[in-house]
């Protein structure tokens, strides 16, 4: 046995075994959402979390989403209490201030019990194609994106709550497509709880908890030597986005502060921008992960799933206001965009300290096709969703930037097969998506070529 109570071969198999249920829930999800940007897209994180919300396990879509269902559950721990949570409660919110990013990403979230004792929550975010809310345009307050769904319980020990089910149902466009992608993000996290009791029944509540620890810790370390080989010092990177979409022209920055102390680093953001009047703002919870997603890449990208102790060697300081710690009532459609710009600013910062590791900037950018309207051959309103789009990444110190890929933001979702759309939107022909051909940065490794899609619609 080791220090932790726990021998190393059971430890691993666990560690495996928190990995295999994400991914389980993760297919679950994919296979029963109503969504093509659920279960083609994957634009969805699920995950396992122990008593105090910390990440056990996360099966990600959405890299950026490492903090924010963390950060949920906390926040449900919070208005609950430990007491107030009992078995066969689920609970929903999609309050963007807690998430820290849009009002379409739904986080469902269900206690698991053994033997009477909260040993766990298994959760799942999702993005829902429609929440309410106006389109088109630019949106200045949270109150014109849509449907605002506080922390409730939407099961309360077993019963589903039909009349808030209800409420929820008639304030989105798509009734249909939400109530299967509430079903199935239900379903995911069913999932997750019936395999983790399994396991505690197996192991032994005791045993269970000590691998969890035995993770944390071997992740902490592991972090700690890379973030050690990083020559002590303060490092700065910056860059700036076009504007926030109603200020046209106006430069907004993205400045950040890295402090690299013995085997800790610090991640100063408190020099970003203010909120912005347009609807590119994220809340707190985004702007964390952003500095979590830089901290996992630049020191163990490649060896545990991140968890909770992967990020303890992390200090974010984060004021209230900025353009990726806004508050209430700031606009959020467009979360995803500065968090992104965050990480290439740490990676910028930490260039010449960590050649191997940081990379120069990449496109940070979703590539979504958002277009709406009505069938005229059946009447019906549609949403398109064209996306997302792989771009260019930047180089390295050693090869080329990759070509048509995922932005960091969206780590393992997919473009949408030509076919799929195709067949899913009778109104839509893709007539070309394609390498832009010399749309790299030029230099001894070149960027990344972006992408160009053609859709024609008819």
């Amino acid at each position: 046995m080791t220090v932790t109570g726990i021998d190393p071969i059971t430890a691993e198999i666990l560690h495996s075994a928190f990995v295999s249920i994400t991914d389980e829930m993760k297919t679950n999800l994919m296979r029963t959402a109503y969504n093509l940007i659920i279960y083609e897209a994957q634009d969805f994180t699920v995950g396992l979390f122990d008593p105090n919300g910390d990440t056990i396990s996360v099966g990600l879509g959405l890299p950026m989403f490492v903090g924010g269902l963390s950060d949920a559950i906390k926040a449900k721990l919070d208005f609950y209490g430990s007491d107030g949570i009992k078995p066969g409660d689920i609970l929903l919110t999609n309050d963007a201030y807690i998430m820290g990013s849009h009002l379409n990403h739904m986080i469902f979230t269900l206690p698991i019990f053994h033997e009477g004792q909260l040993v766990a929550f298994a959760s799942s975010m999702a993005h829902w194609i429609d929440v309410g809310g106006v389109l088109g345009g630019t949106t200045t307050d949270i109150y014109s994106e849509g449907l605002q769904v506080p922390i409730v319980k939407i099961y309360k020990e077993g019963v589903q709550d039909d009349e808030l089910t209800r409420l929820i149902a008639t304030n989105v466009r798509f009734e249909n497509l939400a109530m299967g992608d509430f079903r199935a993000q239900i379903a995911a996290i069913r999932t997750g709880e019936a395999r983790m009791k399994r396991l505690f029944k197996r192991y032994g509540t005791a045993v269970v908890n000590a691998s969890i620890d035995d993770l944390y810790r071997r992740s902490e370390e592991l972090a700690r030597q890379a973030v050690a080989q990083i020559p002590d010092g303060e490092y700065h990177g910056q860059a700036y986005m076009d504007d926030d979409g109603v200020g046209l022209g106006t430069r907004i920055p993205v400045r950040v502060r890295v402090v690299i102390d013995d085997d800790r680093m610090t991640v100063d953001l408190s020099e970003m921008s203010p909120q912005v009047a347009g609807y590119f703002n994220s809340g707190a919870t985004a702007g964390r992960s952003a500095a979590q997603v830089a901290f996992k890449c630049l020191t163990s990208p490649t060896t545990y799933p991140i968890n909770a102790g992967s990020i303890r060697p992390l200090q974010v300081q984060l004021p209230e206001g900025t353009v990726v710690s806004a508050t209430k009532p700031a606009a959020m459609r467009l979360w995803m965009t500065y968090p992104m710009t965050v990480v290439d600013s740490i990676f910028r910062a930490l260039a010449d300290v960590v050649p191997g590791a940081a990379i120069a900037g990449h496109h940070a950018d979703l590539g979504m096709t958002h277009t709406y309207g009505v069938d005229e051959t059946t009447g019906r309103f549609f949403q398109f969703y064209g996306g997302p789009q792989g771009g260019g990444w930047g180089a390295t110190s050693t090869a080329d930037g990759q070509n048509a890929t995922m932005c960091i933001n969206d780590g393992d979702t997919h473009n949408s097969p030509i076919e799929v759309v195709e067949a899913k939107y009778p109104m839509v022909t893709i007539t070309e998506y394609a390498l832009r051909e010399d749309s790299g940065g030029p230099g001894r490794y070149r960027g990344g070529l972006g992408t160009r899609l053609m859709v024609r619609m008819h």
